[in-house]
């Protein structure tokens, strides 16, 4: 079975696209990122997840608190208005998050031996957040051919976006489709101490809102 590297957070997109690999035939390998993010409970999600699929699980420490400029990895409050759809860019944007995400699954696939990497970035999120694009992950893997030992020698590496073209509700009928327990995932940006969702938060919202149009029960624990 061929590795892929899979950008895992624990939450709904990253454990479809987990799922998917699987299903695709590969043998993942998932990579989460401790960022200083506010909501780091998103990785003990992340780990029962992973444990629960057979898929061994390899946290990376990389702060991004020093820089701030975003509600997820600052003292700023977690926004719990609801923008209008391209109004703006959210709060919740952390500044060249998926650059730094991708970089460190570049390098950790290059170590591994592997030419595929999977990232759950989505419709819902093209709007507002600009490293979410499908110009965004093209570039990336431009760049990939060009700054790596594997890449030079001919290499092809493969970014793979199945969840891009879908709604949250078309994400989590291809979830439950391949087996996915949404019960273990989280999502929230603010949760409460013990690992409650808000329900208020973008993220909560989106997560909502895919359940009720998908027709399916919402298993989210909210405070």
């Amino acid at each position: 079975m061929k590795k892929a590297i899979v950008l895992f957070s624990g939450g709904l997109d990253s454990t479809t696209c987990l799922a998917i690999a699987h299903a695709q035939g590969f043998f993942p390998l998932c990579l989460a990122v401790d960022y200083g993010q506010r909501h780091a409970i998103e990785l003990k999600a992340a780990q029962h997840i992973a444990a629960s699929m057979g898929a061994p699980l390899h946290i990376l420490h990389c702060s991004l608190r020093e820089m701030g400029g975003s509600a997820l990895t600052s003292e700023l409050p977690v926004p719990m208005e609801e923008a209008a759809p391209g109004e703006r860019i959210p709060l919740t944007y952390v500044p060249a998050r998926n650059t730094i995400f991708l970089a460190l699954a570049l390098g950790f696939a290059e170590a591994q031996g592997a030419n595929d990497v999977f990232l759950g970035v989505n419709a819902v999120d093209y709007s507002g957040y600009p490293d979410c694009r499908p110009e965004f992950v093209t570039a990336f893997e431009n760049l990939a051919r060009l700054a790596t030992k594997a890449g030079v020698e001919g290499a092809s590496f493969h970014i793979h976006t199945p969840l891009a073209g879908l709604s949250k509700a078309q994400i989590i009928h291809k979830g439950l489709a391949l087996g996915v327990d949404f019960s273990m995932t989280h999502s929230c940006y603010a949760p409460s101490p013990c690992g409650l969702a808000c329900g208020q938060c973008e993220s909560c919202r989106l997560r909502r809102r895919g359940f009720l149009q998908a027709g399916v029960a919402d298993p989210t624990r909210y405070s």
